[in-house]
């Protein structure tokens, strides 16, 4: 349930159309995160979540805050916070500013 795949293409297919149903399943998310998986100190991984009482784990991945949590935060953020005219993102949710020029093109 932290893992950040479904949130990274939430945000980006909200940045492409603008559609709200990708907000709104971003936010369901959310909240299903913290009502299953947080705990008094953090968050934690789910064990078995195919039940009515979900077991949590014991450890939290650094994943969910390095990109789950940023991709749940720029789904909801204005589209010119970290324009993907000017950023793009690496495979670890990192984001590198585009450098115009840099690459040849011809």
């Amino acid at each position: 349930m932290l893992r950040p795949e479904v949130t990274e293409a939430l945000f980006y297919m909200w940045r492409s159309t603008h559609e709200q149903k990708y907000r709104e399943w971003g936010w369901e998310i959310f909240e299903n995160i913290d009502r299953w998986c947080r705990t008094e100190l953090a968050y934690t991984i789910l064990v078995e979540a195919n039940s009515d009482a979900p077991a949590q784990g014991d450890s939290m991945p650094s994943f969910f805050i390095a990109e789950t949590l940023k991709y749940l935060y720029l789904l909801f953020s204005d589209d010119d916070h970290l324009s993907l005219n000017n950023w793009v993102f690496n495979t670890e949710g990192h984001p590198l500013l585009i450098t115009p020029g840099l690459i040849k093109t011809e």
